[in-house]
């Protein structure tokens, strides 16, 4: 007998005796495919971290490295709720990554209901330019502009660095110094 055809018979006969997985029932409000997760969620984490970063090009690579993180240890499976508690978790996750390597500490406060109701609904507490402001007026002028370009005008860092006639690497190093001077000034300031 061939060695083609002994492997096959050996591979078909471990099969038959291998035992099959038990199949459980799958819930209906449970997702069909990772499409759908993704279709579902994509615009809720967006908004969430849209309303903690401030601008767009960071809160969307922020939402992608969510998904990323999530993709390989979520169960498809799973009903609606659990992966939306995870993908909430995840979320908490990679934002305080965000917030280590930007300002030096760790900010791990999710309240997204209330988040992303504030968000969609445009409410700011009035307080908040005026303290920004005061903020940035403390900072050495470098830094109140590179912070001004990136999260008030919205520029990306590549835009941000154009701007300040600096390298990109010299842009991203003048906003992680800046960031984290101004977490040190805002401390410092009644809330």
């Amino acid at each position: 007998m061939p060695v083609a055809q002994r492997f096959r018979r050996k591979s078909a006969e471990q099969d038959e005796a291998a035992p099959r997985p038990r199949l459980h029932a799958v819930g209906a409000d449970a997702y069909p495919d990772w499409e759908a997760v993704y279709r579902d969620n994509v615009d809720r984490l967006y908004r969430l971290m849209f309303s903690k970063v401030g601008n767009r090009p960071d809160a969307e690579d922020l939402t992608t490295e969510v998904f990323l993180t999530a993709l390989r240890p979520l169960r498809v499976s799973a009903s609606v709720g659990e992966v939306r508690a995870y993908l909430l978790a995840t979320a908490r996750t990679v934002l305080a990554g965000h917030w280590r390597r930007t300002l030096g500490r760790e900010i791990t406060t999710l309240d997204e209901e209330r988040d992303i109701a504030a968000f969609e609904e445009g409410v700011v507490d009035p307080r908040t330019p005026a303290r920004a402001e005061a903020i940035l007026a403390q900072l050495p002028e470098r830094y109140g502009r590179i912070l001004r370009l990136r999260f008030l005008q919205a520029c990306s860092l590549k835009e941000a660095a154009a701007e300040l006639d600096i390298t990109v690497g010299n842009a991203k190093v003048l906003q992680h110094r800046a960031l984290r001077q101004a977490a040190q000034v805002a401390e410092g300031m009644e809330p």
